[in-house]
């Protein structure tokens, strides 16, 4: 998969802006420590950021501007790497149409590598808008952008698609009916909490989950 099957797979925003709540929740439990996902409220004033990065040089951000929002990923090893040539130039059309209201954002210091910004595949929806839009982008049969893994938990937004994640990255046993209460964005409780990490303390997880717009049971669960 490419951004032009990207693009036909994303959900609509709010459903999109629930799943990147959601998956920062659950790693923020899994290991507060070192979450690959991310998410903060007002990154910029009414601006919300989702992101991810998973260690190995890959990494994705969602901007959610009241504007619209703009998508972006870099896979270091795919055929659309910056990196293929000397100087780093971006895969042709990767910006092209990028409207006025969003095409500050490759600009942002916080997407900046060394004065460049890596990127992989860029996505973006206006305010009001029916569909998600890329650029004018080619790829032979064999080329990738890494749209294809990037963005699987978001297009997908199963709980079996985010266990068999946690599972391979957090290599442990992880308990679907919690993930399944996190992503129907049901109250928090201490039950959801321990039965994902029994070492996740509850009232700073609670405190995260509020932050994201979770309900927190004030009793734990019998």
């Amino acid at each position: 998969m490419t951004v032009h099957a990207l693009v036909a797979s994303l959900p609509d925003p709010d459903i999109l802006l629930a799943r990147c709540r959601a998956l920062a929740l659950l790693d923020a439990i899994l290991d507060a420590d070192a979450p690959t996902h991310s998410f903060v409220s007002d990154w910029r004033e009414g601006v919300d950021l989702a992101f991810m990065d998973n260690g190995s040089g890959d990494q994705y951000a969602v901007v959610f501007d009241p504007s619209g929002v703009f998508l972006y990923g870099f896979d270091h090893e795919s055929d659309a790497t910056p990196w293929r040539e000397s100087p780093r130039a971006h895969w042709p059309g990767l910006l092209d149409g990028l409207p006025p209201s969003l095409a500050h954002y490759p600009a942002a210091p916080e997407f900046q590598f060394d004065g460049f910004f890596d990127a992989t595949v860029c996505v973006w929806r206006e305010k009001d808008a029916e569909a998600w839009q890329c650029g004018q982008v080619e790829f032979g049969d064999d080329e990738s952008d890494g749209s294809d893994w990037l963005f699987a938990l978001l297009t997908d937004g199963s709980t079996d698609a985010y266990v068999s994640f946690a599972e391979d990255y957090f290599e442990r046993t992880v308990d679907r009916d919690a993930v399944a209460t996190i992503l129907a964005r049901e109250p928090l409780s201490h039950r959801t909490v321990t039965s994902l990490s029994s070492t996740a303390d509850f009232e700073t997880v609670a405190v995260q989950a509020r932050t994201l717009g979770y309900a927190v049971q004030d009793h734990p669960a019998p």
